[in-house]
Parts: C-alpha cells; sequence; structure tokens
C-alpha cells in the first residue's frame, strides 16, 4: 500500500483543568526531517516522543506542535521585573535630560519579553498528568495522520499503476519494432559490408567479428529485458507494505538510462528507427511523469 508523504491532523483532549492541542503536518522530504515544538513543561518528554513518531513515520518533513493551556493559570503574565526596569530607566534618563511627562506604559508591553505565558507548573504529578494526556493525544493524531495519507496514497498508486502500464505498453511496442527490423537491418548490414569491401578479400573471422560489433551496436534485447525486470520490480514496490519511495525513484532512474541506451541505436534500425524514436520519446515522458508522482511517496 503506497502512502504518501503530504497529511495534516490535530486533536485536542482535556484533563482537569488542562487542555492539550496536538497539531501534525507532513511534506515532502528525501528524509525523515523531524520538527517537535513543546511547551517547557513537555521538554522531558521530546526523547519518547521523537521515538513515537519515528515508529509511524519513516520519510518525510514532519512539524509536530503541542499547546498546552490551563483554567488555573493565566496565558499571558507580565514579566514584572522587565517593566520595574524600564521604569527604572526612564526615570534616570528624565532627571539626566530633564524630560517631562511619564512613560508609555502600552508601548513597554509591547517591547519583546513584556509578556511571557504563564508560569509553568514544577509539581512532578502534574508533569505526569499532562505527559500520559499528551501521550495519548499523539498517538490519535499519529493514526488520523496514518488514514489521510493512506487515502493520498491510494489516489497516487492508481496513478502511478495508470503510467507504469504505459510504461510496459511501450516497452512491448518496442520489442516488436526490434524484431521486425532485424531482417531488414541484417540484409541493410550485408549491402553495406559488400559496398566496403567490394571486390577486396577479408578473412572470414574479421569479417564475422566486424558484422557482430555493428549488429551489437543496433541490438536493444538487453535494455528491453532490463526494462521490464525494473517495471515489474516496481510493481512489487507498489503492491508491499515498506516504505518504498527512494527505491522507486532509483529505479526510475535505471529505466530512463535504459530507455535512453534504445533511443540511441534506434537510428541504426532502418524505417523501424523512427518508430522507435516515437516510442521511446513516449516512454520517457511516462518516466519522468512517474518519477513525478514518485516523490510524493514515502
Amino acid at each position: 500500500m503506497v502512502k504518501s508523504m503530504t497529511g495534516y491532523a490535530q486533536v485536542q483532549g482535556e484533563d482537569g483543568a488542562w487542555s492539550v492541542r496536538v497539531t501534525l503536518k507532513a511534506l515532502n522530504h528525501r528524509f525523515l526531517d523531524l520538527h517537535l515544538r513543546l511547551p517547557a513543561d513537555l521538554d522531558s518528554f521530546e526523547p519518547r516522543w521523537r521515538a513515537l513518531v519515528r515508529e509511524h513515520i519513516q520519510r518525510g518533513h514532519v512539524e509536530a506542535q503541542f499547546q498546552v493551556e490551563s483554567r488555573e493559570r493565566p496565558a499571558l503574565e507580565v514579566n514584572a521585573d522587565f517593566i520595574r526596569s524600564y521604569l527604572d530607566l526612564y526615570r534616570g534618563l528624565q532627571k539626566e535630560f530633564g524630560w517631562s511627562g511619564e512613560p508609555d506604559l502600552g508601548a513597554a508591553l509591547r517591547l519583546p519579553g513584556a509578556l511571557r505565558s504563564g508560569a509553568a507548573s514544577t509539581q512532578p504529578e502534574t508533569v505526569e498528568q499532562l505527559g500520559a494526556l499528551t501521550d495519548r493525544l499523539l498517538k490519535e493524531a499519529l493514526g488520523k495522520l496514518e488514514q489521510m495519507r493512506r487515502a493520498e496514497g491510494a489516489a497516487l498508486e492508481k496513478d502511478l499503476l495508470e503510467a507504469l502500464q504505459g510504461v510496459r505498453e511501450r516497452r512491448r511496442q518496442l520489442s516488436e519494432l526490434r524484431e521486425r527490423a532485424l531482417p531488414a537491418y541484417h540484409k541493410q548490414l550485408k549491402l553495406r559490408l559488400k559496398e566496403l569491401l567490394g571486390d577486396a578479400s577479408i578473412e572470414p573471422a574479421r569479417l564475422a567479428e566486424e558484422a557482430a560489433y555493428l549488429a551489437e551496436r543496433s541490438d536493444t534485447s538487453e535494455e528491453l529485458t532490463r526494462l521490464e525486470s525494473h517495471a515489474e520490480q516496481f510493481a512489487q514496490l507498489l503492491a508491499g507494505d515498506a516504505a518504498a519511495g527512494k527505491r522507486l525513484d532509483f529505479l526510475l532512474q535505471e529505466m530512463n538510462r535504459e530507455t535512453n541506451t534504445i533511443l540511441s541505436k534506434a537510428p541504426a534500425l532502418a524505417e523501424e528507427g523512427l518508430a522507435m524514436t516515437r516510442v521511446g520519446l513516449e516512454l520517457k515522458a511516462l518516466i519522468e511523469r512517474l518519477r513525478e508522482q514518485v516523490q510524493n511517496v514515502e
């Protein structure tokens, strides 16, 4: 089952006076790039929750945000020491320079550091209570995120299989064109050798060696065989449960390489070579389409 790397989930729960909200956002990334945003109350739980997320997600940019609120403490409070320092500085400057008027407390409260979140609880039992609640919510959020990623993955898998079928069809067409072209190519090769040699004599072994070399330069059987093998492996990875995005991308690189080799040999195959070039270009377009879609696969 293919899973998309993108998704979003948010859950909220309460325990006594405490309320916790967990938000997960997942985006594309080559590796697992995990960012946890925790309030000071929950810092000690970061290693545990990192490990929990890694159990569910192997690849992608993931942001996990944890918000804690309590009805028993204000969301914000004034940093009294900061305001006192501001007022002392203002009074000192007022005496030194002879200023008149009163300090603007509204402006002071807008200064960075003038306000801060409510004081964190230092009670161990409260921290454990919050940890247990957040544990449960994080697991629930990961479950919702998994559902969304699987739903998007199912649509993505459908598109991938459709494009893969197109790859296999173009591969079949190339194989048929190759079979049709070989007799014409062999005849063309004999005529070409006769033109080059004329009445000159050449050793049969040497003639056979040159003919084999020229034939090898136009033979696409190995590339077509490897192309089919890569397509089969691609389909198997799509059907599996393991994260396969990196391996799928590698297979597509190999398929593109084989197609380029086929295109380089096609001009030697007489009239069928033009048809092989057309089909090969269609094949490259399908492979590029697959590579763009695979970037979303975990």
